[in-house]
């Protein structure tokens, strides 16, 4: 069968082991389709990037996936410098780097952390994100530019850090989800037009609906770090963030 030829059976259901289990490090997968140097799989530990996520880095085969992104039909696909040397139907062992995950990871849950702790005590709503590795950045429908008040907030996310709760993830009815008050925190974005959603739960402080990877506690954030706040204009502040 040619490499880049993609088969009838490529439309079959992901599997996606980053929900089952963010914590997998190595998986074994098939390859279902591949065009040019990006290849999709029956079912991955590989995040996609996606809604300021960064996509996850790592190998299959020991070839370096340098990036991973979302394709057609809920598909995820993993982007190699070159087209690799893989055929379809071929088996291959993936490594996620998991230093790098565990570091978004990190960032991630401290972003839903402090976006649930600004609506709560301003009623501000996200209008924008970047989750990285190293430094990350939320930006706040905010009416009143006040940097005491921003690191004050910081403060509380790090009081519920030393807390340590649970962070759960679950799937909810899309009915029943979006009675909750506060599920969406995204000015402008609409979640996705499906009948059930994932959930992301921080006990005793968030829940929101969200597709991407946590810490199972916050304690594995250990401190969040604010390291720059920014007026952009009308009602929109930004804090930019890391993490040790």
């Amino acid at each position: 069968m040619p490499k880049n030829h993609t088969p009838r059976f490529s439309w079959v259901t992901l599997k996606k082991l980053f929900w089952e289990d963010a914590y997998i490090k190595e998986f074994d997968g098939t390859i279902t389709a591949i065009n040019g140097n990006q290849v999709a799989l029956d079912q991955t530990a590989f995040h996609p990037r996606g809604g300021g996520l960064v996509g996850d880095t790592g190998s299959l085969n020991g070839i370096r996936v340098m990036d991973t992104i979302k394709g057609d039909n809920d598909s995820v696909l993993h982007v190699f410098e070159s087209a690799p040397a893989l055929s379809v139907e071929g088996k291959v062992h993936g490594f996620v780097d998991w230093n790098r995950r565990h570091r978004i990871m990190r960032m991630h849950t401290s972003a839903h952390l402090l976006s649930s702790i600004f609506n709560k005590e301003t009623g501000a709503l996200i209008t924008g994100n970047q989750i990285e590795p190293d430094k990350s950045r939320i930006d706040f429908s905010l009416e009143n530019f006040d940097r005491e008040k921003m690191l004050t907030h910081c403060q509380q996310a790090n009081e519920a850090i030393a807390k340590n709760p649970t962070v759960k993830t679950y799937i909810m009815n899309r009915e029943e989800a979006l009675k909750i008050p506060g599920i969406i925190k995204l000015a402008v974005a609409a979640p996705p037009d499906v009948t059930e959603l994932r959930i992301v739960e921080i006990e005793g402080y968030d829940i929101q609906a969200d597709g991407g990877v946590h810490v199972k506690s916050l304690g594995e954030i250990i401190k969040i770090e604010p390291l720059k706040f920014e007026n952009k204009g009308k009602s929109n502040r930004r804090l930019y963030f890391t993490i040790p």
